[in-house]
């Protein structure tokens, strides 16, 4: 039951990226055509940028937990057994402690905004904690992602966050086009 709300949370959180990232496109398009006709949207910069803030922390859990985040295993990768498990154990707390300090801040920014009812100091006077709930709402889900690997590695599981390594050449090109590189 956890395991699927769990999972259900990092696939809503990517999915919210994902419909930022569709508000930034729609938004861009309104604005470079607006100019043609004479249509503009106020504070229309300011509401990209927000929806980029946004599309870059809600998506940081779900590429997490797909093995997409970008991870160096110079160290790890060579490692087996007993001593890669203390290796994962040591860079999943590094990584707790440091996305938890982030979401920490994030939050509390977030909160004093509304608390002094801080506003956006462009043409549209919007409260800045709406705009600001996506960065700290995707920095708490990665905690919560990360905190989900911790325990499950730490009772002996594999890292769900690690693919395993391609086997053969068609292999690497097919994860290659999947991912879209």
């Amino acid at each position: 039951m956890i395991r699927r709300l769990l999972d259900g949370l990092y696939l809503v959180s990517g999915w919210l990226a994902g419909l930022f990232l569709l508000a930034i496109f729609v938004l861009m398009m309104l604005l470079s055509g607006g100019r043609f006709v004479g249509f503009n949207i106020p504070a229309g910069d300011d509401f990209v940028a927000w929806c980029m803030a946004a599309t870059a922390f809600l998506g940081l859990a779900h590429t997490f937990k797909s093995g997409e985040l970008i991870r160096v295993g110079l160290i790890t990768d060579k490692l087996r057994g007993k001593a890669k498990w203390v290796m994962e154990i040591i860079c999943l707390i590094i990584g707790t402690g440091f996305t938890g300090f982030f979401a920490w801040n994030a939050v509390k920014l977030t909160y004093e905004s509304y608390r002094f009812n801080d506003m956006a100091q462009g043409v549209l006077a919007v409260p800045l904690w709406i705009p600001q709930l996506g960065y700290c709402g995707g920095l708490v889900i990665l905690l919560i992602a990360f905190v989900d690997e911790l325990v499950h590695v730490g009772l002996g599981g594999e890292p769900r966050y690690e693919k395993p390594p391609a086997t053969t050449a068609e292999e690497v090109v097919e994860r290659a086009v999947q991912s879209g590189i």
